[in-house]
């Protein structure tokens, strides 16, 4: 990939049903200061993760990304549990995304079922990603140049309609009416902390940085300009519409089965605005699915090659594509057929705490990979000065990374709606790590790679795959 497609790839991978849809909701749920609050708390969370991703990213670019750091600098059953946890929840997104297309198709269609939207979008975006990696790339990039366009212009729209300029059909212009401070917290400060999964799961899709670095054409310059454009461009496109959406609507019309963006296109009268917008949110939508669906091929034909998953996932077709991991991946996000037997809504919400739970837990392991390959790499005599990206800050950056995601991990406890999520994501979790540490417990261990040379280790991971093949 060239450095517009991994630019675009990133930023692409964020915008979409946590946007466009979930945005609305958490305003809904946590109030217009909560959700301010929620998504500028999350942002800085997504930058320290971001940063150490870099610095592994940058040193060692693998399509295994932070499931082979973690495997390397933590241990191997720390990279099987990780990965493993990252593909449910990766591919557990594209789900979701397959859902809110049904979702969206309805206004149009509204008496055919989601799910026979569900089983068109996953045949389309199995055809696209059946194709090249250099094709996938060149789609996304134009996938992603339409949503940035719409949110753009979604923006000027809304200030617009906010302070008057448009006329809203069924209301005055607003101002800051639904923004005085009685309206900011109507559910008190504690719902942020329960909302904060609905934050995590609209950044998730960032990380694509790391996996797609193994494919690009010159990542020590790729990443960190990615890096730099894509946090910037991510908590200004948020926080603009949360303030946009807060301002016009009030917090108990924002629900879920309705984009609040297609609803202000049809309040400003703009002629088939709304129909637009309809389509460019279904678009965006489908391509975060798309490159959820790219990110769980990758990471699980990585895994394969390491011996931490079926030896069939690590075979390439023709065109160079993992084509069995691509179609064990599709088959698991068919979770988003579910929606044929419950309420859409239902299942929505479902689906997005597993996959908020999880990249959660993917997060807190790249700060400590990165915590880990620091302490390594300065032992074994490098230079801080030398590597070309790295953490600034450093331990406290990773460190308050960990405690912060840790920490919302266990407010969930105290949310009954999720606790069950959390059970379930943590048990996965710890299954995982004992299984492979105790299948594995007395294989030989390999010999220690120098840690200082990153074209050794990743040449250590190139011959541990053909090991493994063999």
């Amino acid at each position: 990939m060239k450095s517009r497609h991994l630019f675009m790839l990133s930023l692409g991978g964020v915008i979409g049903t946590g946007l466009f849809l979930n945005a609305g909701y958490t305003i809904n749920q946590a109030g217009p200061g909560g959700a301010l609050i929620g998504y500028i708390f999350g942002g800085l969370i997504l930058y320290m993760v971001m940063i150490c991703l870099g610095e592994l990213a940058v040193y060692m670019p693998v399509s295994g990304s932070f499931q082979t750091y973690a495997s390397k600098f933590i241990n191997p059953s720390a990279g099987f549990s990780l990965g493993w946890m990252y593909f449910v929840g990766s591919a557990t997104t594209a789900g979701v995304e397959f859902t809110a297309a049904g979702i969206l198709m309805q206004r149009w269609f509204p008496d055919m079922s989601i799910w026979i939207w569900c089983a068109i979008f996953i045949a389309l975006l199995f055809g696209i990603n059946a194709l090249t990696t250099k094709a996938f790339g060149e789609a996304e990039y134009w996938f992603a140049g339409i949503k940035v366009v719409a949110v753009i212009l979604f923006i000027l729209i809304g200030i617009a309609a906010a302070v008057g300029i448009m006329p809203l059909e069924d209301r005055p212009a607003p101002f800051v009416e639904n923004l005085v401070p009685t309206g900011l917290f109507p559910a008190g400060l504690a719902i942020i902390f329960v909302t904060m999964m609905n934050v995590i799961f609209s950044y998730q899709g960032s990380e694509l940085i790391g996996i797609a670095a193994g494919e690009s054409e010159n990542p020590n310059k790729d990443i960190p300009r990615a890096i730099r454009n894509v946090l910037f461009r991510i908590v200004v496109f948020y926080l603009s519409s949360i303030i946009i959406l807060s301002a016009i609507f009030p917090a108990s019309e924002l629900g879920l089965l309705e984009s609040p963006f297609v609803t202000l296109m049809d309040l400003v009268g703009i002629p088939y605005a709304a129909d637009i917008m309809n389509f460019v949110i279904l678009t965006a939508v489908l391509s975060v699915g798309n490159s959820c669906i790219y990110a769980s091929t990758r990471l699980l034909w990585s895994m394969s090659n390491e011996g931490m998953a079926p030896k069939i996932f690590g075979s390439l077709n023709k065109r160079k594509v993992p084509f069995s991991a691509l179609v064990f991946t599709m088959i698991f996000s068919l979770l988003s057929l579910l929606t044929s037997v419950l309420a859409a809504d239902t299942v929505f919400v479902i689906l997005m705490s597993i996959a908020g739970i999880s990249v959660t837990i993917s997060w807190i392991g790249i700060a400590v990979s990165q915590l880990m390959f620091r302490r390594k790499f300065i032992k074994a005599g490098g230079k801080v000065e030398a590597l070309r990206y790295k953490v600034k800050f450093y331990p406290f950056i990773p460190i308050a990374c960990i405690v912060t995601c840790s920490g919302l991990l266990i407010f969930l406890a105290t949310d009954p709606t999720q606790l069950l999520g959390l059970i379930i994501g943590i048990a996965f979790l710890v299954a995982c790590y004992l299984f492979y540490y105790f299948k594995n417990e007395f294989r030989k261990k390999p010999e220690p790679v120098n840690i200082l040379d990153a074209e050794v280790i990743v040449e250590t991971v190139i011959t541990e795959r053909e090991t493994s093949k063999v």
